[in-house]
């Protein structure tokens, strides 16, 4: 008999799809419906930003300021790394490492969102102001409540981690939610650049 029939939670090897954790796929097809949903929301910006009809100023209030912007996406690749850094220890069987990791990630994603709100409150104008107002606030808030899901997310795997639950061959769940906490970064990453950057590079009136 195999080892793998012997530890029914042990990792399998990666290969064939039969390889993977069936939990594993359901990440992955998750994150390829909900980045489709960004990259909808992200087209509907720069579709509106490019014409050239617009009422008022595009961006409203003009060009955003990077003063939160730009630490709090900082903050958010930092929490990215420490998950990474417990993914490598959970595979060397350091369990400290991995609930150390998981928990630094886990603060820093509280971090960001109360960075975040503060960035909301800053604004001079409500959600439905304008086409750029209903834009940035549907398209942050709803990359807010992904980050909400991957605090919780990581703050189970953390929980779990402590009790013991993880180690060297038994760690798929720790991998599938850091993909899912990756995503969420990436995708800050995309939406950082839409709203802050392209404003400076010239785009919209």
């Amino acid at each position: 008999m195999s080892d793998a029939a012997i530890r029914p939670h042990a990792e399998l090897p990666v290969g064939a799809i039969g390889s993977r954790a069936s939990g594993w796929w359901a990440m992955i097809f998750t994150i390829f419906t909900e980045g489709s949903l960004f990259a909808y929301l992200l087209f509907s910006y720069y579709y509106i930003a490019a014409q050239p009809h617009l009422p008022g100023t595009f961006p409203q209030g003009g060009v955003p300021s990077l003063a939160l912007a730009l630490p709090n996406t900082i903050v958010l690749l930092i929490s990215s790394g420490f998950v990474a850094w417990a993914q490598t220890g959970v595979e060397r069987n350091d369990k400290k490492r991995l609930a150390l990791g998981l928990l630094i990630g886990c603060l820093l994603g509280i971090v960001f969102l109360i960075v975040q709100y503060f960035e909301w409150a800053g604004k001079s104008f409500p959600l439905a102001s304008s086409p750029y107002s209903s834009l940035y606030f549907v398209v942050t808030g709803f990359h807010m409540a992904h980050v909400v899901v991957g605090v919780l997310v990581l703050a189970a795997l953390w929980f779990w981690s402590r009790r013991g639950y993880f180690n060297n061959v038994r760690f798929a769940h720790v991998h599938i939610g850091a993909i899912y906490w990756h995503f969420v970064d990436a995708v800050w990453i995309a939406v950082f650049f839409t709203f802050y950057i392209t404003p400076l590079l010239g785009l919209g009136a």
